[in-house]
């Protein structure tokens, strides 16, 4: 097992915000030129939502509503859970899915230090299985390191 820490290190450590006042169009460019499916949402350098591929489909687009003059703290999600860097990526995945979030923010003190995507959770836990496999194939065929 890894803490979420070791999968931070991996990733670009830039946390992408916008700020609520930005309209959805300047966000959704923003995400676009990242290559993120989220952004965080700051207000005075402190965290107030988050705002996802997901937000923007349900309350902009099935809405119809215009995302050059629609702000994003009209369609952000303001309830943003959170979890703590030593956390094992097995937990994240748990409750990434129980809540039904593709991106978790990571916090030490209070400060964002990182977002941790669905995709990341996937990556980690593909390698950590070609690792397995290798070394049981390994022991099977009666390679052993050394």
């Amino acid at each position: 097992m890894s803490a979420l820490s070791t999968i931070l290190e991996s990733k670009d450590p830039t946390v992408h915000y916008v700020t609520p006042e930005a309209t959805v169009l300047t966000a959704v460019d923003k995400m676009c030129r990242a290559r993120v499916g989220a952004l965080l949402v700051e207000s005075g350098n402190e965290p107030i939502g988050i705002l996802t591929e997901r937000d923007i489909m349900t309350r902009l687009v099935l809405e119809q509503r215009d995302a050059a003059t629609t702000h994003v703290a009209e369609i952000m999600s303001r309830d943003v859970l959170c979890i703590d860097p030593d956390r094992e990526p097995e937990e994240a995945m748990a409750l990434m899915t129980e809540r039904r979030v593709r991106h978790l923010p990571v916090v030490v003190e209070n400060v964002v230090v990182g977002i941790i995507s669905m995709g990341d959770l996937v990556r980690w836990a593909s390698r950590n299985t070609e690792f397995e496999a290798r070394v049981l194939r390994d022991y099977v065929i009666g390679i052993y390191p050394g």
